[in-house]
């Protein structure tokens, strides 16, 4: 049961995976307490400090050293823009560890991951500008291939700029280190298309995909290829010379091509192939960045006419409560009673965030080509965005408004539960990982919520006070929790770190980690001691030289049983061999790995079906043919552990051949 625990606990980890790959966490401000790599600052001053390069550069300099050091972080760049011009910009350690090659923040590429999609959605809204889209239309009208209705709704741009269209989360092509893995926008989005699980408009759910399919519309409209039209329509008019969505890079650039680490002490990885080339194939350097935010600053600047960028900007698609909310594209941040619009991006070593306040016509840019240490790579980004916030834009401090304590923990009951994020897979194997990494809310002994999983995404333990009804607010972080409630049961809640993208969900009583993951570990431990105890038994006997008890049909029926529970042993073997080789390799997955995936699919169902046949037989054997009481209550348990298992292989979709997932 150990094993099965722990493998259980890898299965939990490697179902956050593609979150990261493709989207970053929110930032979070780090707790008083210092925990891991998280690098609290000074006390925040009460009114903002002068932003100029000199004290920037002063802040930084004391901030970024140490942070990159103790996160074992090779290199990152930092720059801040104001206006129309550039406050700082500044590199800091290594772009290559081995050569001892220091971060050019002018010249050295970073890779961005999903801040990409900012590019993207420029580019969308230049062709709204032209005329040539309609954020409003059927999208089947700009392709060359049909997505057909769901519950008799098209999917628009709008949908897609806000994360709403509808699809499930898919990974089958989305990163890899092999050259190879390129492929044309057009047969990138026929091949990868993702189911829909969500009414367009009606559920926010990040999509790579959905933004991909953004990027082709453009290419077919424009009668470009996507990373020509970005050159020639972001990159030239911007002077961005150190910025290019193609892969592998061009050779002019790949000279200047920071390399990505796990950590500082380790060794360089191969570039990253981000398939869904619009969605997060961006390789870019700090001074190139400075110059995209500066132009979404001035009103888009000579990328967008000042109606269309504040279009962008100001839309509030509607969310969870008063939680943050998607602007077209951007998604809102709120710190110090300060609205940001920006983007965070992820790619394995590679993390980034873009943040603009518009209100103060400041950008700040920051990107790390090491994941670090225990998350050092969100730690440090949340700590620069928060203590920035702190230092020059300060404001608002914790909610004074309470609601009284008595409704405080009534709401806190009916919160609690297990939520299945809506970014995630449901039609195929990949949402076994959504079972796994099911997200609970819990009451505290003071009759508070806690949500445990968020936890490790800060310096410490949340303090979620309820200052309206049905929102919450987290003295640690700053971030709020809001739930939607009808006739008296919570439908929907999410936070701020996830709101505009994705909501979390009552999981349904069928899947619901509360009885089925306990139910699985003693099914698979039960399987596991009836497999076991077959070649046991048998060595017993010939040492003893006894006989077998059973013959006939019932000897037939014992060992088919003891058979397929091999079987399963050797599915669940085989699981967790997908598993940590796609941990080591997220790029595994998407074709080398092929084989093994279609084998488990063919194998799992068989398992668990034939144990559920044979196990049957073989207990209705054991009453007709009035066996011993011990040898019936372990056919019954064995029968028992078949139904879990054949009911996770149909509930989660550990069966089939389709290779979108």
């Amino acid at each position: 049961m150990r094993l099965l625990r722990k493998l259980m606990v890898g299965l939990a980890a490697f179902a956050a995976l593609p979150l990261a790959s493709a989207q970053g966490p929110v930032p979070q401000k780090p707790a008083k307490q210092e925990a891991g790599p998280v690098l609290p600052g000074a006390a925040a001053p009460t009114t903002p400090v002068t932003l100029d390069a000199k004290d920037v550069e002063a802040w930084l300099d004391g901030f970024m050293p140490y942070a990159l050091a103790r996160g074992q972080v090779a290199g990152a760049v930092v720059t801040v823009v104001r206006g129309d011009g550039v406050v700082l910009e500044k590199g800091y350690g290594f772009a290559d560890v081995a050569s001892r090659k220091p971060v050019d923040p002018a010249t050295t590429l970073f890779r961005p991951g999903s801040v990409s999609k900012l590019f993207t959605w420029t580019a969308v809204m230049q062709q709204v500008e032209a005329g040539k889209l309609d954020l409003d239309a059927d999208i089947n009208q700009y392709l060359d291939f049909k997505i057909p209705p769901y519950e008799g709704k098209p999917i628009t741009l709008r949908n897609i700029m806000t994360h709403t269209p509808g699809f499930e989360e898919s990974i089958r092509y989305l990163i890899s280190s092999d050259p190879k893995a390129v492929m044309p926008l057009q047969d990138y989005a026929r091949k990868a298309l993702p189911e829909r699980v969500f009414a367009p408009g009606s559920t926010p759910a990040y999509s790579n995909y959905a933004t991909a399919l953004a990027g082709y519309i453009v290419q077919r409209v424009s009668g470009e290829d996507f990373d020509s039209y970005v050159d020639r329509h972001i990159f030239t008019p911007l002077g961005m010379t150190y910025a290019s969505f193609r892969q592998p890079l061009p050779k002019a650039l790949q000279p200047y091509m920071s390399s990505g680490y796990a950590t500082s002490t380790g060794k360089a990885k191969p570039f990253e192939i981000v398939v869904p080339g619009p969605a997060g194939a961006l390789s870019a350097s700090g001074d190139a960045m400075g110059k995209f935010m500066i132009a979404h600053l001035n009103n888009g600047g000579v990328l967008l006419k000042p109606e269309t960028a504040r279009m962008m900007h100001n839309f509030h698609a509607p969310g969870v409560g008063p939680l943050n909310s998607m602007a077209l594209g951007f998604y809102e941040q709120w710190v110090n009673g300060h609205r940001a619009i920006a983007h965070g991006g992820d790619t394995e070593w590679f993390h980034s965030y873009l943040w603009l306040f518009p209100d103060a016509g400041i950008g700040l840019f920051v990107s790390v080509n090491s994941a670090g240490k225990e998350g050092a790579a969100g730690a440090i980004r949340s700590a620069l965005f928060h203590e920035f916030a702190d230092r020059y834009l300060p404001g608002e401090g914790v909610p004074a408004k309470r609601v009284d304590e008595k409704t405080a923990r009534d709401h806190a009951a009916m919160m609690a539960g297990h939520y299945v994020s809506s970014r995630g897979s449901f039609t195929n194997f990949m949402s076994l990982f959504g079972l796994l990494g099911q997200a609970q809310v819990v009451v505290t002994e003071d009759g508070k919520i806690a949500m445990p999983a968020l936890d490790g995404l800060s310096a410490g333990a949340r303090d979620w006070v309820e200052v309206e009804p049905f929102v919450w607010y987290d003295r640690a972080t700053g971030e709020r929790l809001a739930a939607e409630v009808k006739d008296g049961r919570v439908v929907r809640m999410s936070i701020d770190a996830g709101s505009p993208f994705m909501v979390f969900e009552p999981a349904p009583a069928g899947t619901n980690t509360a009885w089925l993951m306990p139910a699985l570990l003693v099914a698979l431990g039960l399987v596991a001691l009836a497999a076991l105890a077959w070649p046991v038994r048998a060595l017993v006997r010939r040492n003893f030289g006894a006989k077998f008890a059973l013959e006939g049909q019932a000897r037939r029926a014992w060992r088919l049983s003891r058979l397929f529970a091999w079987l399963v042993i050797v599915a669940v073997a085989g699981w967790a061999l997908l598993i940590a080789t796609f941990a080591g390799d997220i790029g595994s997955v998407g074709g080398p790995l092929d084989w093994l995936i279609i084998l488990l699919r063919i194998l799992t169902p068989v398992a668990a079906f034939g144990l559920l046949a044979t196990s049957a037989w073989h207990l209705w054997l054991c009453f007709r043919d009035k066996r011993r009481w011990t040898m019936k209550l372990g056919a019954v348990l064995l029968l028992l552990s078949a139904l879990v298992l054949v009911w996770v292989t149909i509930a989660f979709n550990l069966y089939g051949f389709s290779m979108v997932y």
